[in-house]
């Protein structure tokens, strides 16, 4: 008999081992044999014997106790709490504890195999605790509940309270939401310890503010939009700020152009005025820092601080600013986190959010610690290349919206069996409707109606450090001319066309290095200008049209647009007009042809309607330039919405042109635009001009800034550095850029100008000669030169020569002088 008792057990066992779960498994294909729930927890329990974690016990508890776990790996510390062997009621405040709906995540395994070492250890864990006090707390399990458990003390008690607040299944009823103070003065009145846990009480707390702001708009509505900005607000941004409001932690996820911008600074304003709002954190890339702070002076007229310098500045500006809106780089806020979460903002509005897309990325960890009632979260392109990106971004706003990473997976993705590569995606409506609360897209053909028929937006980007120093050095050069300028009154014509090239160089160093020197691309316009191009290629039938005045950029540009495949159109000065036609015609009717890329050789003349979109890489000084290259776009016939981007160079001669010198646009009319040259300017006119520059020069110099290493990390690190060498196949084009790199000859000056060398004479020779065969090279320039020096008599017709120069005496001197070689001819 007892062997035959024995026996069954035997087998029994045997039947046990093969029925207990494996030791390990794949990460990345689940076994057969394996729920889902048991795959990801062994490979949990996998990563816990692996990872380097310190354990602290903290109640002395044997086993189900507290416990502090800090990882080696993430240099992070989270509290575990044990309390049951099959994971119901443990818990851990890491985040994938609370998505994952397991029960358990690798810091609760660690736990438990730093539990179960210990000598008598295991018996204990079949030895479930004993809890005397009752708690509230929060089941992660499913859709987030608060629930009650109840301990020993005051059981009967506590379960006759219960019914007040708790359904039969102990989840905390919706009215009990708004009685929660009245509902734990009670439940401490039946038991001191009873306790209502931090997670339980924000959840609660969260409930209760979105219920509030209901509420609220049902009350006011639109009037909550009544002076939030000093700009008439379009309906459907309307909406979206209202959105924004009801749903407190949201994406804006609007196509470009669409202004998100304006709506998140309305929605900031609404958040101050009607719910006691103090602090706003916007986190923007850093071309777009002073972008930002721009638009909110404009738009509000309030004082903005920008975060910059030093560890211990930074941290400075967070303790004791007392300005409503904050600007940060994502770089710095990445650091700055913990600086960030002292501070306590109210709201955060992270723009251009892909940098936080790549949920592996570490800078996307980072800004994810940042902590804020209030979120907005502005992009155009909130799914690009995959759904992880787009979970990634709704992780910030609610972590627990669309569940655990893997089951979000499981649940949309397609893939190969045999290989498990990812084939395409599933269920795309279901994650639509299921985000509807909290994400709010509109195309522009949606709102087409609602917009005008033109707006205009300048982004402001940063120089990259060699910029920086290239641009002061050209800016030194060009306030020495002016110092001698003021000390003399008078310029020669040598020192006219240093002027003129200084100028020139410190415009072409604002787009790229290359343009000055072919060698290097120091630059940061380039980048920012595929990164709107990224986005508008996303939306269906967009064209855009890309000007810049130098033929230089515009080969950069091709470059780029022959690396990633995209179909363009090229126009410049060396295009024979034969070719022009089929240029306009490819773009406005293939489909195909996205882009059409032209220097200012295309400022006229040209019907690009196909386009609703136009980019300057540079802005003319002569605002007639400006708008004969809007006009390519924005003409009588357009049938669509059309919208003009400017990317100016932050505090530098681009950036000053647009308020010191666009109320002089008698003056700067046609200098600098190969139009009238300032070396032929009459003396009133050269002064006026001179004063313009000297108010840009001083300007500039006051508002130059040095980056501290930091920030000059970022940029190097933001833009792409790659030097690349070409070769100039435009002799006409090479002429013209290289008469404004450098004084064609070396130029010798005296303190007095009126003193002149034979060998100045002859310099001046040079350069004359040397710029009318750039202009006779050239059919464009010649045409323009010809409508400059000609005028038709309106009576008559005849057609008369007319020259600028610089004085009656002048003409007599020259007069006298062909009168003397006459007569020495003569002789």
């Amino acid at each position: 008999m007892s062997i035959s008792k024995k026996q069954p057990t035997a087998r029994k066992r045997v039947n046990k081992k093969k029925q207990a779960l494996p030791l390990h498994v794949s990460h990345t294909r689940k076994p057969d044999n394996l729920t889902d729930k048991e795959w990801q927890t062994i490979l949990r329990r996998q990563i816990a014997e692996k990872e380097t974690f310190t354990i602290e016990n903290l109640d002395q508890e044997p086993i189900y106790s507290n416990y502090r776990v800090f990882s080696a790996k993430s240099g992070n510390t989270y509290k575990v709490a044990l309390r049951s062997k099959d994971n119901s009621l443990n818990f851990c405040s890491c985040l994938d504890f609370k998505t994952n709906q397991l029960g358990t995540c690798k810091h609760i395994e660690a736990v438990r195999l730093f539990a179960g070492k210990k000598r008598g250890m295991k018996k204990l864990l079949d030895v479930l605790p004993v809890l005397s006090y009752s708690s509230m707390y929060v089941s992660y399990t499913g859709e987030q509940k608060v629930k009650l458990r109840i301990g020993t003390e005051g059981e009967k008690k506590f379960k006759n309270w219960s019914r007040k607040y708790f359904d039969r299944d102990n989840t905390l009823l919706p009215a009990a939401y708004f009685d929660i103070e009245q509902l734990l003065l009670e439940a401490h009145k039946i038991n001191a310890q009873f306790r209502c846990y931090d997670d339980a009480l924000q959840l609660i707390i969260k409930y209760r503010e979105k219920h509030n702001r209901k509420a609220l708009l049902e009350e006011k509505g639109d009037q909550l939009l009544k002076d939030l900005v000093n700009v008439s607000l379009f309906p459907y941004q309307q909406e979206g700020i209202l959105f924004a409001t009801r749903a407190g932690r949201s994406i804006l996820a609007d196509d470009m152009g669409l202004g998100k911008t304006v709506q998140g600074i309305a929605w900031a304003m609404l958040l101050q005025q009607h719910l006691n709002t103090h602090k706003v954190l916007i986190i923007c890339p850093t071309s777009l820092k002073y972008q930002w702070k721009t638009e909110i002076e404009k738009f509000t007229g309030r004082s903005v601080t920008v975060i910059e310098g030093n560890a211990l500045t930074r941290r400075a500006l967070y303790e004791n600013d007392e300005n409503y809106f904050m600007i940060v780089s994502y770089h710095m806020a990445g650091n700055d986190w913990h600086y960030i979460n002292q501070m306590n903002p109210d709201a955060v509005i992270l723009d251009e959010a892909q940098r936080i897309k790549n949920w592996k990325a570490k800078i996307s960890q980072h800004i994810k610690r940042i902590q804020s009632p209030y979120a907005l979260i502005l992009t155009g392109t909130p799914l690009e290349n995959n759904i992880e990106e787009l979970y990634s971004l709704v992780q910030y706003i609610d972590p627990f919206q669309l569940g655990s990473l893997h089951h979000f997976l499981r649940k949309h993705q397609l893939t190969d069996t045999d290989t498990g590569k990812v084939t395409g995606y599933k269920g795309l409506n279901e994650i639509g409707k299921q985000l509807a609360d909290i994400v709010l897209r509109r195309t522009k053909k949606e709102v087409l109606k609602q917009l005008p028929g033109r707006m205009d937006k300048t982004l402001f980007v940063p120089l990259t450090p060699p910029q920086q120093d290239l641009h002061k050095e050209y800016a030194d050069a060009v306030a020495q001319l002016v110092n001698k300028w003021k000390r003399f009154g008078f310029l020669n014509e040598q020192d006219r066309q240093r002027m003129l090239n200084y100028l020139n160089l410190m415009r072409m160093v604002c787009d790229s290095t290359y343009i000055i020197d072919q060698k290097t691309n120091h630059q940061t316009k380039l980048d920012e200008l595929f990164n709107i191009l990224d986005e508008l290629f996303l939306i269906e039938d967009e064209k855009v049209v890309i000007f810049s005045q130098w033929e230089r950029m515009t080969r950069l540009i091709a470059e780029r647009l022959k690396e990633r495949g995209v179909k363009f159109e090229n126009l410049h000065g060396g295009v024979p007009s034969k070719r022009r036609e089929s240029l306009f015609e490819n773009f406005n009717n293939d489909a195909q042809c996205k882009v059409f890329l032209s220097t200012d050789a295309g400022g006229v003349g040209l019907n690009l309607q196909a386009a609703s979109y136009l980019i300057n890489m540079d802005i003319p000084w002569n605002p007639a330039v400006l708008e004969q290259r809007i006009a390519r776009i924005y003409r009588m016939g357009q049938k669509k919405n059309v919208s003009i981007i400017n990317l100016v160079a932050q505090e530098t001669i681009e950036h000053r042109m647009l308020s010191v010198l666009k109320f002089k646009s008698a003056v700067a009319a046609g200098v600098l635009d190969n139009g009238e040259d300032c070396i032929f300017l009459g003396d009133d006119k050269f002064k006026q001009f001179m004063q313009s520059v000297e108010t840009l020069t001083q300007e500039i110099s006051q508002t130059i800034t040095s980056f501290d290493t930091q920030e000059q990390e970022e940029i190097a690190t933001q833009y792409n550095k790659t030097e690349k060498d070409a070769d100039d196949n435009n002799m006409i084009e090479r002429l013209e850029n290289e008469s404004l790199q450098q004084p064609a000859v070396k130029i010798m000056t005296t303190d007095d100008p009126r003193e002149e060398t034979a060998a100045t004479i002859v310099q001046h020779g040079m350069n004359f000669f040397t710029q009318l065969i750039n202009t006779l090279s050239n059919q464009d320039a010649v045409e323009k030169l010809t409508a400059t020096i000609t005028e038709t008599d309106q009576t008559t017709g005849q057609t008369y020569l007319k020259l600028p120069i610089e004085s009656k005496q002048t003409v007599e001197k020259a007069l006298h002088l062909l009168s003397g070689l006459f007569k020495a001819f003569d002789k």
